[in-house]
């Protein structure tokens, strides 16, 4: 129930041709936030029977010069070391274009980034909601870009269903018609949105009904 661009059960079987796997592969993904991306890395990983290394922003920066390099080496070092996927979360943080540098570390953080991702051969996954804002050095390091895009219509009809129908003590027929309508509405309606909605205390209760998690998902849009 995923809309990418790229047929991803495809990407993990050329992965797993260790003559690919090999020479490892570094993967850009790319689209709104809910869409995704960190959760197929994790779906790559468990597809190629490896562990996987998920890294954050708060993992990795630091206000002491140099510290932020040096936590960039170990998270490829470590990675490297066990056969791990690497997942970078909202890595254009840490490779924003060079360009726009204020300050002499936000270069060499770009520069040690890139550095480790010349020399890496193993799995790399970087997430990203803002790609205009990559260095093009970057961007040419990267093997494969996938986008990730909002679901089509009877994807978003499927994953209100599995994801909200639960909460809801199931969906009669008479019901499907209204859902359709309402989330062809919402054209720029994602996964995230729906699971954010179901998490809510609102629909825990049993008095829940189609048009109150209908009112909160439009809500979100």
């Amino acid at each position: 129930l995923v809309n990418a661009s790229v047929d991803l059960r495809k990407v993990v079987e050329r992965l797993s041709v260790p003559q690919v796997a090999a020479t490892g592969a570094r993967l850009l993904f790319t689209g709104p936030p809910g869409t995704g991306k960190s959760e197929y890395g994790r779906e790559l990983a468990a597809g190629l029977a490896r562990p996987l290394h998920v890294k954050r922003l708060s993992d990795l920066l630091s206000p002491f010069i140099g510290v932020t390099e040096q936590k960039i080496a170990q998270a490829f070092e470590d990675a490297r070391r066990e056969s791990a996927v690497l997942l970078l979360d909202e890595v254009d943080s840490l490779l924003r274009d060079r360009a726009s540098a204020r300050m002499s570390w936000e270069v060499t953080q770009v520069n040690e980034m890139l550095q480790q991702m010349e020399v890496y051969e193993g799995i790399l996954c970087c997430t990203s909601n803002f790609t205009e804002r990559l260095d093009p050095a970057a961007a040419r390091r990267f093997d494969l870009r996938v986008e990730f895009k909002p679901p089509t219509p009877e994807q978003a009809w499927q994953l209100f269903v599995e994801i909200l129908g639960p909460r809801l003590g199931g969906i009669d027929q008479a019901a499907e018609q209204e859902i359709r309508a309402a989330l062809g509405r919402l054209p720029g309606l994602t996964a995230g949105d729906l699971v954010a909605v179901a998490r809510g205390s609102w629909l825990l209760s049993q008095s829940g009904s189609v048009a109150e998690a209908l009112a909160l998902v439009a809500e979100r849009k």
